[in-house]
C-alpha cells in the first residue's frame, strides 16, 4: 500500500504565513509610496519571493492531486462504496473539478511573471543592465 501524504504541518502553516506576509507586503506598497522608495522596494522584493514560493508550492500540489485522481481513477470508483447518489455525486463533482481545474495554470502564470520580475528587479537594482 502507498503512503499518501501532505508536506509537514509546519511546513504548511510556514507557507500559509508565506502567502499571507507577500499579499500584505504587495498591498500596502501603496502606502510607502509616502515613506521612500527603499521601503517599497523592501515590500516589493518581500511580496515578489513569498508568491514564487507559495505559487510553486500550490503548483505542486494541485498537479499531484490531479495525477493522482486520474492514475487511481478515484472519480469512478469513488461510488463503488457506500455513499448515498447524492453523496457520490457531490464527490464525483468534487474530484472532477479538482482534476479539470485551471489553477495549475494560474499558478504557473503567477510563478512566471513574478520570477521574472524578481530577475529584473535584481538586475536593475544591482546596476546590472
Amino acid at each position: 500500500m502507498n503512503s499518501y501524504h501532505t508536506s509537514s504541518r509546519y511546513y504548511r502553516l510556514w507557507l500559509f504565513w508565506v502567502g499571507i506576509v507577500a499579499t500584505v507586503a504587495y498591498r500596502i506598497i501603496i502606502f510607502l509610496n509616502n515613506v521612500g522608495p527603499a521601503a517599497v522596494k523592501i515590500a516589493w522584493y518581500i511580496g515578489t519571493i513569498g508568491f514564487v514560493w507559495y505559487f510553486a508550492h500550490r503548483y505542486r500540489v494541485q498537479r499531484y492531486q490531479g495525477k493522482l485522481i486520474r492514475e487511481k481513477e478515484l472519480d469512478k470508483k469513488v461510488c463503488e462504496n457506500r455513499l448515498s447518489g447524492d453523496d457520490c455525486a457531490a464527490l464525483q463533482y468534487i474530484l472532477g473539478s479538482l482534476e479539470s481545474t485551471k489553477a495549475e495554470w494560474n499558478y504557473i502564470a503567477i510563478f512566471v511573471f513574478s520570477a521574472l520580475a524578481l530577475v529584473y528587479g535584481l538586475v536593475t537594482d544591482l546596476g546590472l543592465l
